[in-house]
């Protein structure tokens, strides 16, 4: 599995959708799909996206921070 961090190419709005997408090995276009339709269903899926978005870091912070 890919390590977790919010890609610089193929992102959206935050990039977490193809970060998920790239660590599970599923297309980002599906994972997308996948949390539109979670966000149907009652729960925190919109406050986990936001926590994931803040949380996890860039991939050019990553790239820097390994250095």
């Amino acid at each position: 599995m890919a390590a977790l961090v919010r890609p610089s190419e193929g992102r959206m709005i935050g990039g977490v959708c193809a970060a998920l997408a790239r660590r599970f090995g599923t297309s980002a276009k599906t994972m997308r799909v996948i949390f539109l339709v979670s966000c149907l269903l009652p729960g925190p899926q919109f406050l986990l996206y936001l926590a994931l978005w803040i949380f996890l870091p860039s991939e050019r912070t990553a790239r820097t921070a390994a250095w």
